[in-house]
């Protein structure tokens, strides 16, 4: 496991030697994106209004505190499912260009593609961390699509050392959750193989 440090705009290259399980801290442009933001781009084909080429979103809903002069403090930013976004993420990650998907849980077999074939990276934010993710958001610069209320709105935000991300699915198309999957039942059917050595004289 390596720790990598990130700052936006994030090339390719930049990830290329990156892989499931490592950890990332991330510097730069950090678009919040849930639900009704990738089915605006997706299913109504409506361009993202703002650029997340070679940045990041994070699937979350934040609780913002609304500051005079159209300013505002995150005050919680904790992450949401982002299984829901799968339906969505393939496209969405080839037609924006994002190079980094952050978010809460496992991801299915379109993300996988679309981390492998337009380089991306699916990462973790630790759950229950909320407040100290808002944190390292040192500020929001703009808010879009507002019209579909604060969980949902696209919160632009400049973070630092955003983290600890661990990376999911990289861009060989591997899945952290898959593989430990994979490992929890050989170890499963090693110890089933163990105990019905030791019981076999039961009828």
């Amino acid at each position: 496991m390596k720790t990598y440090h990130l700052t936006t705009p994030i090339s390719a290259d930049d990830i290329k030697d990156i892989r499931i399980g490592d950890i990332v801290y991330l510097t730069g442009t950090m678009v919040t994106c849930r639900d009704d933001g990738h089915r605006r781009v997706v299913k109504e084909g409506l361009e993202m209004p703002v650029d997340v080429k070679d940045k990041a979103i994070l699937h979350a809903g934040p609780i913002i505190k609304y500051l005079p002069n159209n300013q505002y403090k995150m005050v919680a930013v904790g992450p949401t499912t982002s299984m829901r976004m799968e339906m969505f993420e393939e496209e969405f990650v080839h037609k924006t260009g994002v190079r980094l998907i952050i978010g809460k849980g496992s991801m299915g077999p379109g993300t996988a593609r679309a981390c492998k074939n337009d380089k991306a990276l699916q990462l973790v934010y630790p759950a229950g961390n909320a407040v100290y993710a808002a944190k390292h958001v040192e500020k929001i610069v703009d808010a879009k699509w507002t019209d579909l209320g604060m969980p949902e709105t696209l919160w632009v935000c400049k973070v630092k050392d955003f983290g600890p991300l661990i990376v999911t699915i990289d861009t060989n198309g591997d899945n952290f959750f898959d593989a430990k999957k994979a490992e929890f039942n050989r170890r499963k059917e090693e110890q089933i193989k163990k105990i019905s050595e030791q019981v076999q004289f039961i009828k």
